[in-house]
């Protein structure tokens, strides 16, 4: 059995001949909390529908919870949680009717959490969906994802439409949903100061592939912004491999690269005969560079 909840392998799918995801590769491990991160119009959603059988790939293979998400079974279903990144609730329902709906559907409901949620997020069972803002229907349509216990939950920008106190609650009700169960979490964004808080993993998707996977660490250990101080005046382009930004005034330049490592710093302190220290990147920072 595999050890990922969701396998992409050379997955391409166009759009009226232009190219949105280009022989993707991707692989999620079970019980991780996963971020998609890319710029707007990257092709996250594309590749969520993708995962979830919404959309069909032109080329390559996509498992889901071991089944095919054209063809998922019912077990599978049961199995899924989804929120998009704007949802289509029916708008006459009261909160309450939404919620006793979504529940028809399935064979085990957890009424605790999903009340629990309801009173936390401020939630009338009485107020018409139709009448709630964008944030009031992002916070049930998250609930309704929930109260079946997925093994995988799939949100598409799950709180752009969220205010900050209700950002800082759907993070923190994460963290505890992968603690309690066996529960993974894949979700996309645009927000790096959310996905820093909550993920153990990323993938940053940049012209239609991957261009980083792997835990967040390993990317803050792999690009990094150096300073050079050199008695002399710099004058040139800085020769270091993995280069990605560089800004030179008078003695000084700082350098932001790709591929760290201690050699990197050893070959610019002996050729600019100076100083050089090297300063950690937040994510907003790395995401950023990598897209300038």
């Amino acid at each position: 059995m595999s050890d990922h909840i969701v396998e992409v392998k050379n997955v391409s799918k166009s759009f009226n001949g232009k190219i949105v995801l280009n022989g993707l590769t991707l692989n999620v491990p079970k019980g991780s909390v996963f971020g998609l991160l890319g710029k707007n119009g990257s092709g996250k959603t594309t590749l969520i529908k993708c995962l979830l059988g919404l959309l069909k790939p032109h080329k390559g293979d996509v498992v889901t919870i071991g089944d095919n998400p054209l063809k998922l079974k019912n077990e599978t279903k049961e199995k899924l949680g989804y929120v998009p990144q704007s949802d289509r609730i029916y708008p006459w329902l009261t909160v309450r009717q939404a919620i006793n709906y979504t529940a028809s559907f399935y064979s085990d409901w957890d009424v605790e959490l999903v009340n629990k949620l309801v009173s936390a997020w401020e939630l009338k069972d009485t107020d018409k969906v139709g009448l709630m803002s964008e944030g009031q229907v992002q916070k049930l349509s998250i609930i309704l994802s929930l109260g079946h216990k997925p093994e995988l939950l799939v949100f598409d920008e799950p709180v752009a439409s969220l205010d900050p106190t209700a950002r800082r609650q759907f993070i923190k009700m994460i963290l505890d949903l992968v603690a309690d169960r066996e529960c993974t979490v894949f979700f996309s964004t645009h927000i790096t100061t959310d996905l820093e808080r909550v993920a153990d993993r990323v993938a940053l998707l940049k012209d239609g592939k991957i261009d980083f996977c792997g835990e967040l660490d390993e990317l803050k250990d792999e690009v990094k912004r150096l300073k050079v101080t050199s008695s002399d005046p710099i004058t040139g382009n800085i020769d270091v491999e993995g280069v990605l930004s560089c800004e030179i005034l008078n003695n000084e330049a700082v350098i932001s690269v790709r591929g760290f490592n201690e050699r990197m710093k050893k070959e610019l302190e002996d050729k600019y005969k100076g100083e050089v220290s090297v300063e950690n990147l937040n994510l907003e920072e790395i995401f950023l560079e990598l897209n300038r």
